[in-house]
């Protein structure tokens, strides 16, 4: 039976729909806030830029450490769903007390909470999506859910600046807005999804002995090291925004800028999703690798709106190759009893990938400018490239469904 027609028989089950809206209410939720939450604090409660760093630091670094933490969790209890609504009800509880806040501690607590609460969720949810998902489609149920949630990361700011310039900057009135689908995603998953009866039926027991861990073999710890190489290659999206107002984009247009890239992603997502269901991994990957290569070029170049846009949806199509292809890659290489503990170390990897990325492309574009920042991006990702195509290992070349 080849792909396609197996694609035709098995359907996306009702619960990766489900997810993927949950996805996206808390999405919409908390860019909402995120986009206008510099301002608020620098402007509204007169803190500093330096300070607004330091809280965001804080707030990725513990999203970071807790998805491991959550993942094993998951994996000990056999249960997905509790921890997932556990993550997504702190990060809509988290949402008032911006509204609230009049000074910084508040803040610094909320985002505490709300980081925490992301960190919770994410892998409980990226393993409990695999558990109700036939292998024959699972890239396709991550391209979808990863599609529905970035709908959610481009509708949030665009929700915040229309309701900005209909409430004359009220802050705090859009932050309110902002719990709606909060509490809507948590509802959402409370009643939407159904946990596979086996998950909820096993005794638990220690993800993180060494007999279990054993079980995470080279195939699993290659898609690990490829998803870090990917992300030094992909450095933060803040970058994007930078150029933009470096090429002269006027400040209010600015945040245009993620909404395109967003777009662009929220459409390829579910698509190569797909694709990669009856496509070579490494092929999709390679392609991706080499649709991030054009982007940096092009935005190391770009000096107006035409350009930084060709690169800006680049970006956000290499984002939708390769993001939701790599979750089904780790679903596909780990023990259905480790995928949250899985999850949680890929995750773990890659975000300090990440963090090393953006360090290097902050050094780079404060003493050398943003040209090199890209070119050293372009640099990252042939290295990654080559890898690829003359590494001999196994990389799911055909898919293993």
């Amino acid at each position: 039976m080849t792909p396609s027609s197996i694609h035709e028989r098995v359907k996306i089950p009702a619960g990766v729909w489900v997810l993927g809206f949950v996805s996206m209410l808390m999405d919409i939720s908390s860019e909402m806030i995120h986009s206008l939450l510099p301002l608020f604090l620098v402007g509204t409660l007169g803190i500093s830029v330096l300070a607004v760093g330091i809280i965001e630091g804080i707030a990725e670094s513990t999203a970071l450490i807790s998805k491991v933490f959550s993942g094993v969790l998951s994996d000990y209890l056999g249960k997905r769903k509790g921890l997932a609504v556990l993550g997504y009800a702190m990060g809509a509880l988290s949402k008032p007390v911006f509204a609230m806040a009049t000074g910084v501690g508040a803040v610094v607590a909320a985002r505490f909470v709300d980081r925490v609460g992301k960190g919770i969720r994410g892998a409980p949810r990226d393993a409990l999506l695999a558990d109700i998902t036939p292998p024959a489609v699972r890239g396709a149920a991550y391209g979808l859910r990863q599609s529905l949630d970035t709908v959610g990361a481009f509708t949030g700011p665009l929700l915040a600046t229309a309701l900005m310039l209909l409430w004359a900057n009220d802050f705090r009135a859009v932050f309110w807005v902002a719990v709606i689908p909060g509490v809507l995603a948590v509802v959402l998953l409370m009643v939407g999804v159904r946990e596979p009866k086996a998950a909820t039926d096993r005794k638990p027991t220690n993800p993180i002995r060494r007999e279990a861990l054993a079980r995470l073999d080279a195939r699993y710890w290659r898609v690990v090291i490829i998803g870090a190489l990917f992300t030094l290659a992909r450095f933060s999206e803040a970058f994007l925004v930078l150029r933009a107002s470096e090429v002269g984009i006027a400040v209010a247009w600015v945040p245009l800028v993620m909404v395109a890239m967003n777009l662009a992603y929220a459409a390829s997502a579910y698509p190569f999703g797909k694709l990669s269901d009856s496509f070579s991994h490494r092929k999709l990957l390679a392609l991706g690798l080499a649709v991030l290569i054009a982007a940096d070029l092009v935005l190391a170049s770009a000096s107006g709106w035409a350009m930084l846009g060709v690169g800006v949806a680049l970006w956000g199509v290499h984002m939708g190759m390769t993001q939701g292809l790599l979750a089904a890659m780790v679903a596909d290489s780990v023990p259905a009893d480790l995928r949250g503990t899985g999850f949680g170390l890929f995750n773990l990897v890659s975000g300090f990938a990440m963090l090393a990325a953006s360090a290097i492309a902050g050094f780079l574009w404060h003493y050398f400018g943003s040209a090199l920042t890209f070119y050293a991006g372009v640099g990252f990702a042939t290295l990654t490239l080559a890898g690829l195509i003359f590494s001999k290992s196994p990389l799911s070349d055909a898919p293993q469904r």
